[in-house]
């Protein structure tokens, strides 16, 4: 069986679990995306972390689509497995005037700098999460410099000194 065919077989397992786990699947060069409600990226992880073997979170990663978009923010989770080598991506769609969702930490521990760095550049908080600040912008820096309504050259000179 081809990967693309197993990983079908995988968002069709999900569907059967709880069809409101999966809002959209997406095969784009040969890559397949499941969409996943705010609500249900926990449960969604935890499933395919111990009945699909995606042992590993190889990614997580936040998106701005832009202020007039709605919803505007994007978080996706690149996930990998070390038995069968398959990658499977899940995006969580998020609306700007309620940008939380659920912390993955507790599925898999690398989640834990890449939801800092994901709050720190976007602002989108991850609720659970045991020790969310920023990670690589300093503590007072007014802003979330990777979105796109963010001024390309900040709000004011900032000096680290």
């Amino acid at each position: 069986m081809s990967e693309e065919n197993s990983l079908i077989r995988i968002a069709d397992s999900l569907k059967t679990k709880n069809s409101a786990w999966i809002l959209d699947v997406k095969d784009a060069f040969n890559e397949i995306t499941l969409t996943v409600p705010r609500g249900f990226i926990v449960d969604v992880c935890w499933f395919l972390k111990t009945r699909n073997k995606f042992d590993m979170l190889a990614d997580l990663c936040g998106a701005d689509l832009g202020p007039e978009e709605e919803p505007r923010f994007e978080v996706n989770y690149h996930l990998f497995s070390t038995k069968t080598f398959e990658r499977l991506r899940l995006k969580v769609l998020i609306n700007e005037d309620d940008a939380h969702i659920q912390t993955v930490t507790g599925v898999w521990r690398t989640a834990n700098w890449h939801e800092r760095e994901t709050f720190d550049m976007f602002g989108i908080v991850f609720d659970g999460h045991a020790d969310l600040r920023r990670i690589l912008l300093p503590s007072d820096f007014d802003g979330h410099a990777l979105r796109k309504d963010y001024p390309l050259r900040g709000y004011e000179p900032y000096s680290l000194t």
